[in-house]
């Protein structure tokens, strides 16, 4: 078990009472959660402040406190460490105290906004492929070798996060892929985590309700390439306009990828259609049962990060041949009789127009497109009236629906992005709350040729209305329905 003493580094810091020689059983910055041998953070968050659950923390066995505010506790054999920043402290000693273990491990973030968690699993599956043990971090699940572990959040919270390393490190995996959120850099959630390489896919319109402005949303996205060192990698889409900005301040090695404009790591497509694509990549053409220009991005990202973590060429774009699409994400089903679903995790503007931009390319001649989306509940307003000018340009038939409604009235949520819309099309457009209901009468209206997006939810499991999460499934819900026309 590790001393206090041995896990209060990186950080300044002030011992203002007590014993660094205790010893610490786990760290804990929900107060609920602390028992004896604990050490507590407060933290001031957006909407409570740890330091007001000081005593509680106190009361359940805690020993040992970090904080950012001195305060007059009444426990004698307390120890209270004063700190700057008590996120900070947290991430540097959730690293000490599982010791280090993004040092043991080649550690690869992706961060954008679309294609964090299609590029991070596609390169831990091609790893895995070619005989790798490997862990993923992910929105949609983690992994650690073979094991799947529940996802709670993009990038989980520093002693998660560390915790998870650790037994990647304990079961002999050589490499980690994850997805690194803005949320997680501002918060410095990855704080003190050591990568051997930082790629950058995008950036669109996103999170601005947390972000509050797009350039705060893009200097979070640049700081995790600033604080990489000397010895890892930084891999950019060069043919976003935000890639260059992302290796202005960085210290590690530059390189970039790019379908339109000259670059390091260079792709063409040479077909696309429903069957998959067909790519020249490196010189070389392969086929990949993954459809879509985003797609072409995605897999180039992967043989880019695969080539500078030494792998041989042939060998990736052989393995990138063989890998599946990624749960959620441009996942279609076909019945017999009825239309073509397709179930996209598009919740952004600029996600939704590349997918449906993509459906447009591909489709038949005489095929309709016929789009349901929504946009989620207590998130960014600003980006609703954009979904659905988007979706209303690029679609035959629109059907406006719920998302995630979560505290929000669902009806007013499509009212938001209903504004978007001009006379024309709100007269063509359908708003259904109820979701199934939607997806239903999309499938129904749909012949043989057509082809109808689910957009939104992809990958997720469940619907969350009022604070309470309902089982729901875009892809089991559209397979149900076609199977009713078969029969």
């Amino acid at each position: 078990m590790k001393k206090l003493k041995d896990i209060l580094v990186g950080f300044d810091f002030e011992v203002t009472q007590g014993d660094c020689d205790m010893p610490v059983k786990g760290l804990h910055f929900d107060s609920r959660l602390v028992t004896g041998g604990d050490v507590f953070f407060a933290i001031p968050g957006v909407l409570v402040d740890g330091h007001d659950y000081i005593q509680g923390a106190i009361d359940q066995g805690c020993r040992c406190v970090i904080l950012e505010k001195p305060g007059d506790y009444s426990q004698d054999d307390m120890t209270f460490v004063l700190v700057k920043d008590g996120s900070i402290a947290l991430a540097a000693m959730a690293s000490a105290f599982f010791d280090h273990p993004s040092r043991k491990i080649d550690l690869v973030g992706i961060t954008g906004t679309n294609g964090k968690t299609t590029t991070a699993t596609l390169i831990h599956d091609l790893y895995s492929s070619i005989g790798h043990k490997c862990g993923l971090i992910s929105t949609v699940t983690n992994k650690v070798g073979d094991r799947s572990i529940k996802s709670t959040h993009t990038t989980p919270n520093p002693v998660s996060l560390n915790s998870l390393l650790n037994e990647m490190v304990n079961e002999g995996c050589t490499h980690c892929f994850m997805e690194v959120s803005s949320h997680a850099v501002v918060q410095n959630r990855i704080h003190g985590v050591q990568f051997k390489g930082g790629v950058f896919t995008n950036i669109s319109h996103d999170h601005l309700d947390y972000h509050k402005t797009f350039d705060a949303y893009i200097k979070a996205k640049k700081k995790f390439f600033d604080d990489l060192s000397r010895d890892a990698f930084a891999l950019v889409n060069i043919d976003d306009k935000n890639g260059s900005v992302m290796l202005q301040n960085t210290l590690a090695q530059k390189y970039n990828f790019a379908l339109k404009t000259p670059a390091d790591f260079k792709a063409k497509i040479i077909e696309n259609d429903i069957s998959g694509l067909i790519l020249n990549m490196d010189g070389k053409e392969f086929y990949s049962r993954l459809i879509g220009r985003f797609n072409a991005y995605n897999l180039l990202t992967v043989f880019a990060t695969a080539t500078l973590l030494g792998e041989d060429k042939l060998t990736i774009l052989s393995a990138l041949s063989n890998l599946s699409s990624v749960d959620g994400r441009f996942q279609y089903v076909k019945g017999q009789k009825g239309p073509t679903a397709i179930v996209d995790y598009a919740h952004t503007p600029d996600a939704l127009e590349n997918v449906l931009s993509t459906i447009n390319s591909i489709k038949k001649k005489n095929a309709k497109l016929y789009t349901v989306v929504g946009c989620g509940g207590d998130r960014d307003v600003s980006k609703r009236p954009i979904m659905a000018s988007i979706a209303a340009r690029l679609s035959d038939q629109l059907i406006l629906t719920s998302d995630n409604p979560r505290n929000e009235n669902p009806d007013l949520i499509l009212e938001d992005m209903r504004k978007g819309l001009d006379e024309v099309e709100r007269d063509m457009a359908l708003s259904i709350s109820d979701r199934r209901e939607a997806i239903k009468l999309a499938i129904k209206l749909a012949s043989s040729l057509d082809i109808v997006l689910l957009a939104g939810k992809g990958h997720e499991k469940y619907q969350e209305i009022k604070g309470v999460r309902y089982d729901f499934d875009d892809y089991q819900i559209a397979s149900e329905f076609l199977n009713q026309i078969e029969n």
